[in-house]
């Protein structure tokens, strides 16, 4: 199968906008994981910033031009059939509500399409971020005012994380933002 460019996420303003946070976060000791990739652009850029860093899409078309890019990218569904910890974890999750009628079907799609909150993916990583994420680890994940801010922030807090939110950026009418979760200290 040839890679379609048209079928993979695009760098656009939200991308930017996690890329800034992760460098700011980004420690030379730091094992990241770059769920999602799309282009790999995120995983590019950090490239000497962290000691190692593992890229993921479902995308047949991302992996092949993040590939090609140069990123290392495994074809995974969130975290299946990894191993190991990562100290951060990137992920730009699909989190547009969308509704059964509204859905396509093709690869862009399913980088745009969250399920009717905006926020089922969004749980699907949380159920096994346990498993990855090492001890002291940080994810950042970005969201949008659409796809409910405090409840995606109770969902975190809930699963035993620390939430703060480090970046924000208003898009055409539409707040950007980016979160940063740590498990919490009172949790053993």
């Amino acid at each position: 199968m040839e890679s379609d460019p048209d079928q993979v996420y695009p760098v656009l303003e939200d991308t930017l906008l996690l890329l800034e946070a992760a460098l700011d976060e980004a420690r030379s000791s730091d094992r990241v994981l770059d769920l999602g990739t799309g282009s790999g652009y995120i995983a590019r850029h950090l490239v000497g910033k962290a000691a190692l860093i593992i890229a993921t899409d479902v995308n047949p078309h991302a992996c092949r031009i993040a590939s090609f890019a140069g990123v290392g990218v495994a074809r995974a569904d969130l975290t299946a059939g990894l191993r190991g910890h990562f100290d951060l974890i990137l992920f730009n999750p699909p989190y547009l509500p969308t509704k059964p009628g509204e859905r396509m079907d093709d690869w862009l799609e399913k980088a745009l399409d969250g399920g009717e909150s905006g926020r089922e993916v969004i749980g699907r990583l949380l159920s096994d971020l346990p498993r990855v994420l090492a001890r002291g680890g940080r994810l950042l994940l970005v969201i949008s005012q659409m796809t409910g801010v405090e409840e995606v922030l109770g969902l975190l807090r809930d699963a035993g994380f620390e939430v703060g939110i480090v970046r924000r950026n208003r898009v055409e009418g539409e707040d950007l933002l980016v979160v940063k979760a740590e498990l919490s200290r009172d949790r053993p």
